[in-house]
């Protein structure tokens, strides 16, 4: 049955109540109807869910599906440039993020015990001394300066190289291709030469370990001869875009909003041993990670509403890690919060591998940052700052900084 003239048309992407906060659209219909029919610029009748009870349950409900090659793929926001789907996506080897169990289970599995709390705890040491050596390249700088080129996005670029063996050098043609990748506005053809060129990148690295491994992820993932050169090539793209994404940007707008709350920040910065819970607020509050997509593969009932097989269903982690069901004030920022629950690193069987990474990464970071840098203040007017509002990862573009 239509539910055409009652849905949202399209998934709303301007940040229009703030630069941390949700849509003001996407905040209304929680409050309304946490599960809402969308209707997406193709004509599909689909979902936004944004409850936090019905966000849980999607990520975690097996028949809310991954795959991208059961049905054709919807995209709940204008491509322009871009012609809608017509046919399913042929399923990326080793792409485990776009799979279900058991396939899922076999390659994740194969990066349990690279990613445990006890090896990223090994490796907080090495991830300290990294920043510490990109805020000693700071400091020499003559303000203002870019902290997104200058250290939100190089910590976790030299970390995730370190990690996987590939070479920083390399750096900035994988960030150049991986931006492309991830820009909404993109045209086709550029997007598919960017996935191209880092595919053929990354072959030529996890052929090269194959044959002579290191001591690094991708080569530990190169002796075992189960994996194909294939798997092993779309393995290797999912960790390094992730791998530095998502905490580059974590970085840069979570500086952002402390500077948009002093009063915030100079309790954090009084009291360091808060770090710990501030940037679990700091997840919870900012979520850069907000929109995920899931397949119904049979009629499922969500909060209230019939799911018909066959539809896409869109998640806002934004919106669930806002919800005032769950937390209470949601939307002030509190370095003091003791966050439970929190759904920025996702839920379920996709729940995020490098979370721990992650975290370890953002504490360094932050403090680091704080610790050095005391004056640190915005060079530009907040409302100057670029946002990344056409990105699959939300952020800044640039964030000028000065200090005295």
């Amino acid at each position: 049955m239509s539910h055409t003239a009652s849905a949202l048309q399209g998934l709303p992407t301007e940040r229009d109540a703030g630069p941390f906060d949700p849509p003001s659209q996407i905040t209304a219909v929680r409050a309304t109807r946490p599960v809402s029919p969308m209707v997406f610029p193709d004509g599909h009748e689909g979902w936004l869910v944004t409850g936090y009870d019905a966000v849980r349950q999607v990520m975690s409900d097996t028949r809310f599906s991954n795959r991208q090659d059961i049905g054709v793929i919807h995209v709940p926001y204008e491509t322009p440039g871009m012609p809608a789907a017509t046919e399913p996506s042929p399923q990326t080897p080793g792409l485990f993020i776009s799979m279900d169990p058991p396939d899922h289970t076999r390659l994740r599995r194969k990066l349990t015990g690279a990613f445990t709390v006890k090896r990223m705890k090994q490796l907080e040491e090495n991830v300290i001394a990294i920043t510490e050596r990109q805020l000693d390249e700071l400091a020499r700088l003559t303000p203002p300066v870019d902290l997104v080129r200058e250290f939100a996005l190089p910590v976790p670029s030299l970390v995730i190289c370190e990690l996987l063996g590939v070479p920083y050098a390399d750096r900035e043609t994988f960030q150049s291709n991986s931006s492309k990748f991830m820009e909404r506005d993109v045209t086709l053809d550029d997007k598919i030469a960017a996935v191209g060129a880092m595919f053929g990148y990354l072959t030529e690295l996890v052929t090269g370990k194959r044959a002579a491994p290191g001591e690094d992820i991708l080569s530990d993932l190169a002796r075992d001869e189960d994996l194909t050169i294939e798997e092993l090539t779309g393995m290797a793209f999912l960790l390094l875009l992730a791998g530095h994404e998502t905490t580059a940007n974590m970085l840069a707008l979570g500086t952002f909003a402390l500077l948009e709350h002093p009063a915030q920040l100079a309790e954090l910065r009084d009291a360091p041993d808060l770090l710990p819970d501030a940037v679990e607020e700091l997840m919870r509050y900012l979520s850069v990670a907000d929109i995920f997509f899931r397949y119904a593969t049979e009629d499922v009932e969500l909060g209230g509403e019939t799911i018909a097989e066959g539809s896409t269903v869109v998640v806002s982690l934004l919106a669930a890690n806002r919800d005032p069901q769950r937390f209470e004030n949601p939307d002030v920022l509190d370095v003091h919060r003791k966050v439970r629950g929190q759904v920025a690193f996702g839920h379920g069987i996709h729940q995020c591998l490098g979370q721990q990474l992650a975290r370890i990464e953002m504490r360094a970071g932050f403090a680091g940052l704080l610790r050095r840098f005391p004056a640190l203040q915005l060079a530009v007017p907040a409302g100057d700052v670029k946002l990344k509002t056409n990105t699959h990862i939300y952020g800044v573009h640039e964030l000028p900084v000065t200090w005295a």
